[in-house]
């Protein structure tokens, strides 16, 4: 699969009402984890809605993190974390969930599915997935 189908795929799952922006992430990149989809969905199930609906962190994002962490095994991926966050900042605006949602112009500054979106294509190429 490529890094733009398991975009898509994350952004059809997170349209789909069943799975939140975090899920969405952890599970489109499943595959790069020795955990399941359904491991995966349960252990970020409480992180949407920016870090447990406090409207902090996106969502997203940490799912992306974790994902990065269970990659390099915790080794390096303080490092690897920042430069997600740092590419997602420069991409959506913002890293905050509250930020991101916040509407100028009649629509949010980023919308959860360009959320999920960059968190996937950012993961994948900070870590070189094609």
């Amino acid at each position: 699969m490529t890094l733009e189908e398991r975009a898509a795929k994350a952004v059809d799952m997170k349209n789909s009402g069943m799975y939140n922006c975090a899920q969405s992430v952890t599970v489109a990149l499943a595959d790069e984890t020795g955990l399941s989809e359904e491991q995966l969905r349960q252990i970020s199930a409480g992180f949407c809605a920016g870090m447990g609906n406090l409207e902090a962190t996106c969502g997203a994002l940490i799912g992306a993190g974790m994902i990065a962490g269970l990659k390099t095994e915790g080794r390096g991926t303080l490092g690897i974390t920042r430069q997600i966050q740092e590419e997602f900042n420069n991409r959506c605006g913002a890293i905050k969930c509250k930020d991101l949602k916040t509407v100028t112009d009649g629509k949010p500054l980023c919308p959860c599915e360009e959320c999920v979106r960059n968190a996937v294509m950012i993961y994948g190429e900070v870590l070189g997935l094609s």
